[in-house]
């Protein structure tokens, strides 16, 4: 929902303040349209649904994993595409991917959305939006910028959609934003007070591999990636989550777990590492038994490490796979 708008087009009509502050609450709550907001005038709900459309995104498709994970493709107002997804844990928990860019400028070699076009950033109502459509399905209680683009390429309207999360059940403490080292981003969260988690996405434990799976690496050398995120660690006294993922014969050796354990401090840095999901694309995932003693090799190390489950492979649920698909589509 585009609350300038809402807020615009109600000072048109001369509606008193609060009439904003009412549609919003029903919106955080989950409502799905103006006609259940009660408390408003039955013509000023007919007039908002004509005038302020209800959500930035149209709904393309929607799938449902075995495992309950949910994906979303929406489209935004010029034709973007973009995804998010709802992840339902056993333990209760209720996590939301979103996205914060269509496509993605950096070209990271293993992922999907690196394959796209660019298409632009999200606004902060777009951001919102994918979170709305969530909770209109169920509460939800963390998000993860983990979706397509990188987040701290567009700081600014990604702080400005976790500023109305806490509205919709998501506090700052279970919001992360995951970054591939941007480091002029990484420095303006640290600035940032809230508590908000700060999530690298790694994947290699040397900079001639990383940059050969992610060329921003040559634009920010990971020493330079970890000394802001150690400066970050110092100012918020939060850890910093690495994210993994494993890849097979490429960065998933014995070698690779001791040169990763080497250049992460224990008390700043927890490991998630990710099976990966196969986009089609040159690579292939790690065996089990490979993530098994990379993993094993960290934690003798002394750093805390989890292999990440991995959710909704039977919707193809793994970052831009619908998105591109769809871009494909429209430029073919």
């Amino acid at each position: 929902m585009d609350l300038a708008l809402l807020e615009a087009k109600l000072a048109e009509r001369g509606e008193p303040a609060y009439r904003a502050r009412q549609v919003w609450e029903w919106a955080a709550r989950g409502a799905r349209g103006y006609e259940e907001m009660t408390n408003l005038p039955a013509r000023l709900r007919e007039q908002l649904a004509a005038e302020v459309p209800y959500s930035t995104l149209e709904l393309v498709h929607e799938a449902t994993a075995r495992d309950g994970t949910v994906k979303a493709l929406f489209r935004t107002h010029d034709g973007r595409p973009i995804e998010a997804v709802l992840m339902r844990y056993r333990d209760g928990r209720r996590s939301i991917c979103v996205s914060s860019q269509s496509g993605c400028p950096l070209t990271c070699r293993f992922c999907a959305t690196g394959a796209m076009k660019f298409g632009r950033n999200l606004t902060a109502a777009e951001i919102l939006d994918q979170a709305l459509h969530f909770r209109r399905i169920e509460p939800i209680d963390h998000c993860v910028f983990m979706g397509m683009g990188e987040p701290m390429m567009n700081l600014d309207a990604v702080l400005g959609a976790i500023e109305r999360f806490p509205d919709i059940g998501i506090t700052n403490r279970r919001t992360a934003i995951s970054t591939v080292g941007w480091i002029p981003g990484i420095e303006r969260l640290t600035e940032v007070d809230k508590p908000i988690r700060l999530a690298l996405s790694l994947h290699a434990p040397n900079d001639a591999l990383r940059s050969e799976l992610m060329p921003v690496n040559d634009r920010y050398p990971l020493a330079d990636v970890l000394a802001a995120c150690e400066r970050y660690y110092a100012k918020r006294r939060r850890m910093v989550f690495i994210e993994y993922v494993m890849l097979g014969g490429v960065n998933d050796r014995p070698e690779h777990a001791r040169e990763l354990a080497a250049i992460l401090d224990p008390r700043i840095y927890k490991v998630n590492l990710i099976p990966y999901n196969p986009t089609g694309g040159d690579f292939e995932g790690s065996s089990r038994e490979a993530i098994r003693a990379f993993r094993d090799a960290l934690e003798r190390a002394g750093l805390r490490a989890t292999v990440r489950l991995t959710r909704g492979r039977d919707i193809e649920a793994a970052c831009g796979q619908l998105a591109a698909r769809e871009a494909a589509r429209v430029a073919g």
